[in-house]
């Protein structure tokens, strides 16, 4: 893979070693069953891309753009995402394995989780205005000085989170979540 820029094109079935996708640009691209593991993510590019049922385990990723970018059923287990690009960025989650990855002090601004794992993930000061949890394990995920203002967890289970600590207003919430979000009070609802 001797290109910089690849566009419209298909990868499927392919184990991508670190200098085969370092400094690259990838536009319309579809990546099927691909295993990212090797790789250490730096200065890369993805417009309109799709991830499906592809690897990025453990992966680094450092200063990456990620812009109309869907991912399905993809595994991140244990992957920091501080790094990624802030400027112009969209992308979201379906049916993917996101436990113990680092959302540390992103803007997530209206980011869409549906059907995830994100057990113990960290959203420690993570804008999640607007975002959608739908269908979320949340066990143990961090949510310290996380603005969650209009957020929609209604759907979601196993979070807790701190009302004081978090700005929560007019976040969406199902009334069995309610035991979440007064936990560190240890009172008893029946």
């Amino acid at each position: 893979m001797a290109n910089d820029f690849f566009q419209d094109q298909q990868f499927a079935d392919i184990v991508f070693q670190e200098e085969d996708i370092k400094f690259k640009e990838y536009e319309n691209c579809n990546f099927i069953d691909c295993d990212f593991r090797s790789c250490f993510f730096t200065s890369v590019y993805f417009i309109d891309c799709t991830f499906t049922n592809c690897n990025f385990n453990d992966t680094k990723i450092n200063y990456v753009s990620l812009r109309g970018v869907e991912f399905m059923k993809c595994d991140f287990t244990n992957v920091n995402f501080a790094m990624t690009d802030q400027v112009i960025y969209d992308f979201n989650f379906t049916d993917c394995l996101l436990d113990y990855t680092k959302f540390y002090t992103l803007k997530l601004k209206q980011i869409r989780f549906s059907g995830c794992s994100l057990v113990a993930a960290d959203f420690m000061k993570t804008d999640l205005t607007e975002a959608i949890f739908d269908h979320c394990d949340l066990r143990r995920a961090v949510f310290i000085e996380t603005n969650l203002s209009k957020a929609d967890f209604t759907t979601s289970f196993n979070y807790v989170l701190d009302p004081e600590l978090n700005k929560i207003k007019r976040a969406k919430f199902a009334q069995e979540g309610l035991s979440g979000l007064l936990a560190k009070y240890e009172i008893i609802i029946k």
